[in-house]
């Protein structure tokens, strides 16, 4: 799916880095999700002022979605207060794998905590559909040779995006939500109806 803007370069502070994504991708998956995972599971970046919804450093936070293209999912806590769960992000990262080459990344935490917040604001807590999640190169630039819509350093390259839609409910309002949070990037494709989210700098298109 489209993502970003177009001709965006990846950002200086991306949480994983070309030469460590290079090094990851010789790594297994239980491997990626330790190294990857390990400086950042144990606190949380805050992402809302305080006093928001998820400023709190108590309580569990869920998350329900599916991956549109496998059918493979994750419906459940996969945050406690300030501590991210490493199984909880073992499974999320599988179902959030790139389909297409079958290759699993390390998600950032806080893309979730982003479309947690929105599921949280959206009546009724509908489950989520999540179209691309992470995206090897490989991918990315097959994609990006088929339009000019997808950026040649995608934040989905660094497992920092998604790209969202809730079935029963306007993707315009689940824009809305996004943008009001201010956590990152957010992009509406109306032709395609979905959301695209990311944890770069705050920016809309």
């Amino acid at each position: 799916m489209f993502d970003d803007v177009q001709g965006a370069d990846a950002p200086k502070d991306l949480i994983i880095g070309q030469q460590a994504r290079e090094a990851m991708n010789q790594l297994d998956r239980r491997d990626l999700l330790k190294l990857g995972l390990v400086g950042i599971l144990g606190s949380v970046v805050p992402l809302m002022p305080a006093g928001t919804a998820m400023a709190s450093n108590y309580g569990a936070h869920r998350i329900n979605f599916r991956q549109a293209h496998t059918g493979d999912g994750f419906n459940g806590v996969y945050r406690v207060g300030d501590r991210y769960l490493p199984e909880a992000f073992d499974r999320i990262n599988y179902a959030l794998r790139d389909h297409r080459t079958r290759e699993v990344f390390p998600m950032d935490p806080r893309v979730i905590d982003i479309i947690s917040i929105i599921q949280s604001r959206i009546p009724g807590n509908k489950k989520l559909n999540i179209l691309s999640g992470y995206r090897s190169p490989k991918t990315n630039a097959m994609l990006r040779g088929a339009s000019t819509g997808v950026a040649k350093n995608s934040f989905h390259m660094y497992g920092q995006a998604l790209d969202v839609r809730v079935p029963g409910y306007s993707s315009r309002k689940v824009q809305s939500i996004a943008k009001s949070l201010r956590a990152g990037g957010v992009g509406y494709y109306s032709r395609s109806n979905f959301v695209h989210v990311d944890t770069g700098t705050v920016r809309s298109w």
